[in-house]
């Protein structure tokens, strides 16, 4: 009998479910009503590759609240189903640009639904299957996450990648600022066109005319044949200037003219070229603090600096911690490992000043020196860890209501959603599990899943 493939199916209407429809025949899916309120989901459930996102009979009130559950749930690619008059209101194609890669109208040609389902789940198990083949690292995962705080941020970046305008991205180091810029490129409209990174920490003052702008034959030493400037070839795309903070003033002032006219001119040549080129620029230290310093040209900050978006410290997005991690166990060859509450717990007591990198680098340390597949805080060298520098988060109240939700979180995971089994671990009884929460404002995947018996595993088999 043929396996059927997990499918999300996101729909305004509560009403609707996916019981009885053709789609069925192929696919194991699971009904999110979008008009409930978002909740955090496990990444055990969430992580499937392709979902149905129903926005027939949409009002522009909900609309917001569907955007943010397509910002919390990391399905792969979603198909958007639309009623024809709906392809003219900007709500719908503003949803359908910024997170679908294909749509329908309604009423439905179930076959042809299932065939366009179906290469876009191929198409995403053969991107899993190169990314898996090349061990991905924590820049691929640095934008996703449940948590309030990553997902303003995407949403952000999201329509910052719908304009032309250069943008500025700052963070600390290992927030995955080049992530951010390959996020926007490939949400834009350029999105099929080159995306050149410069790095300009490393590039030489006397060669940044050359590298940058090009040369001709002869134009200088060395110089045996034409060569193309990064900016030239980043043409009709993007150009990340990653460290472009430390441009020295020589160098700042050598692009400033592209900049201001989107035009080159090659070493050695009396030829203009003018580019289509899109700038993105990466910085660890805020350019107006530069500029203030004297050390960074004023003209030139106010032409990179129209959209300005700051990536948020690990510190600051703890609620991601679970969900990361498994998703850098995942990806890192280290998806039979498992974390248990007091390795959380330590986790979430750690400061973090090397963010996600550090993050990377502890599991994999951790996955050498365990002794088990169950990582404890030694694995990860978080013995004694000192607390985080949040007094608003470490009232003792506070402290024992995140330890209740991340000790529940932790084993539903565990026992992939089975609430007897997650009782059990926990050692209470079911009701108390049910009271918690409740109380906590955590919702069991049962309350999205009509289909499944709540003391059920997730299994995507049939």
């Amino acid at each position: 009998m043929e396996q059927k493939r997990p499918l999300v199916w996101l729909s305004a209407d509560s009403r609707q479910d996916t019981t009885g429809l053709p789609v069925e025949k192929h696919w194991q899916a699971t009904f999110v009503n979008a008009a409930s309120p978002p909740v955090a989901l496990h990444p055990g459930w969430v992580g499937k590759p392709v979902g149905v996102c129903n926005l027939a009979g949409l009002s522009p009130e909900q609309a917001e609240g569907v955007r943010h559950w397509l910002e919390l749930l990391p399905v792969r690619c979603w198909l958007a189903l639309v009623q024809p008059s709906q392809k003219e209101q900007p709500e719908i194609q503003r949803l359908i640009r910024d997170y679908c890669q294909d749509y329908h109208t309604l009423p439905a040609d179930w076959p042809r639904l299932n065939n366009s389902l179906g290469h876009m789940w191929g198409m995403s198990r053969l991107n899993q299957a190169d990314n898996s083949a090349g061990h991905l690292g924590y820049q691929d995962v640095v934008l996703e996450g449940p948590s309030e705080t990553i997902r303003r941020t995407r949403s952000l970046l999201r329509r910052f990648a719908a304009t032309g305008e250069p943008v500025l991205i700052y963070g600390e180091s290992g927030t995955g600022k080049e992530a951010a810029a390959e996020f926007v490129h490939r949400h834009s409209d350029r999105q099929h066109q080159p995306l050149v990174k410069v790095n300009c920490a490393a590039l030489p003052p006397s060669l940044t005319q050359s590298e940058l702008f090009g040369h001709e034959r002869g134009a200088f030493t060395h110089a045996l044949k034409a060569r193309k400037g990064r900016i030239e070839a980043a043409d009709g795309g993007t150009l990340v200037l990653a460290g472009a903070d430390e441009l020295t003033p020589e160098q700042q002032s050598a692009i400033l003219r592209f900049l201001q006219e989107g035009q080159i001119e090659p070493v050695g040549s009396n030829r203009v070229i003018t580019v289509d080129t899109r700038v993105i620029a990466i910085c660890n230290t805020p350019l107006d603090q530069l500029v203030r310093q004297h050390q960074f040209r004023e003209d030139e900050f106010y032409r990179l600096g129209n959209l300005t978006v700051t990536l948020p410290p690990l510190r600051q997005r703890l609620e991601d911690l679970p969900y990361l991690v498994d998703r850098i166990l995942e990806t890192g060859g280290g998806k039979n490992y498992r974390i248990g509450n007091a390795t959380l717990i330590a986790m979430a007591r750690h400061s973090w000043p090397g963010n996600l990198r550090e993050l990377q680098n502890r599991l994999s340390q951790a996955m050498l020196l365990a002794k088990s597949l169950r990582l404890e805080p030694e694995d990860l060298g978080l013995l004694g860890a000192p607390l985080t520098s949040h007094p608003d988060r470490l009232s003792l109240e506070a402290y024992r209501a995140k330890a209740d939700q991340e000790a529940i979180s932790t084993s539903l995971s565990l026992t992939h959603q089975n609430i007897s089994a997650a009782a059990r671990l926990l050692k209470i009884s079911r009701v108390s599990l049910y009271r918690l929460l409740e109380k906590h404002q955590l919702q069991h995947l049962s309350n999205h899943n009509s289909h499944q018996n709540p003391d059920r595993g997730n299994g995507e088999g049939s």
